[in-house]
């Protein structure tokens, strides 16, 4: 279970990272696509990288204030060696590091041809 633990966490982090470096690739390969995202707006499918990235983000989530984010808690809830169910909460942050908003979430985490990737994702998030 630590391999298990260090991989789907190790994705995770590399989201973050290139969530807040603005980098669409980085982001793109830390996810499997189809990719489903389940928020307080409705369901979306990104069906293929080319359909999300760092502008999507910002044409949904971003008013103008965002600046970065980042994890307060990532807990694996289920897991075998090909999937995980991840609890999680993430915090928006203004540039000044004041707080835009708290989101708690639930990620699902793949293994597909060996590699593991975000599929899918519920969030109270916009």
């Amino acid at each position: 279970m630590a391999d298990v633990e260090r991989d789907v966490f190790g994705v995770l982090d590399a989201f973050m990272a290139a969530l807040n470096a603005q980098d669409s690739a980085g982001m793109q390969a830390t996810f499997h696509f189809p990719h489903y995202r389940l928020s307080t707006s409705g369901v979306q499918v990104y069906e293929t990288a080319d359909d999300y990235g760092i502008e999507v983000f910002k044409n949904r989530a971003d008013t103008g204030e965002w600046d970065h984010s980042a994890w307060d808690h990532k807990r694996i809830v289920h897991a075998d060696d090909n999937k995980a169910h991840v609890d999680v909460q993430f915090t928006r942050y203004r540039k000044d590091g004041s707080v835009i908003g708290v989101y708690p979430s639930l990620w699902i985490v793949t293994r597909i041809g060996g590699r593991w990737g975000v599929q899918a994702r519920s969030s109270y998030a916009a």
